[in-house]
């Protein structure tokens, strides 16, 4: 059971996995810090308000008696708030990530279609020396055996071609 949890951790699409959220969480706080920084100070100075963290609505009063002039206060006072302007920050944070992310996508499909449209890059006297994987579509080397991104068995699929 040891051995294949350790073939199964050490797999390149764990690993793959692994750095995708590492680099996805750095990102939401690349987004966050954009717009609670650089873009919702100057819609709040249009709008009038200053800050859109300091919306809030008072459910109930703490040990202190409103009105509370910021959230921070009013968490102090021991208030239960609704904290919408919070919420209407993190909506543009989710919309900032996701169309970030669908340019990559984007991206990333455009650049595997024209991975598609090239021939086989071929070496001296006509050979091949780079060929696409038929599952990840990546390039390799032509004489490879195994893929160096998928590690699917190069070998088998070209027994099965020649029988």
């Amino acid at each position: 059971m040891f051995e294949d949890f350790r073939k199964f951790i050490l797999r390149g699409n764990i690993a793959d996995l692994v750095i995708g959220f590492t680099v996805g969480a750095t990102f939401s706080t690349v987004a966050k810090s954009f717009v609670d920084d650089i873009l919702m100070p100057p819609i709040g100075l249009v709008m009038g308000q200053a800050d859109f963290s300091n919306l809030f609505i008072v459910i109930k009063s703490g040990s202190t008696p409103p009105p509370y002039q910021s959230l921070s206060q009013a968490k102090d006072a021991g208030a239960v708030t609704i904290n919408y302007g919070m919420f209407i920050n993190n909506i543009i944070s989710l919309l900032i990530v996701g169309f970030a992310v669908y340019l990559f996508i984007k991206f990333l499909n455009v650049l595997n279609d024209q991975l598609e449209e090239l021939p086989i890059i071929g070496g001296k006297k006509g050979e091949p020396t780079m060929k696409k994987c038929p599952y990840c579509l990546t390039p390799v080397p032509y004489k490879a055996l195994k893929c160096k991104a998928c590690t699917a068995d190069l070998a088998k699929i070209v027994k099965k071609k020649e029988e």
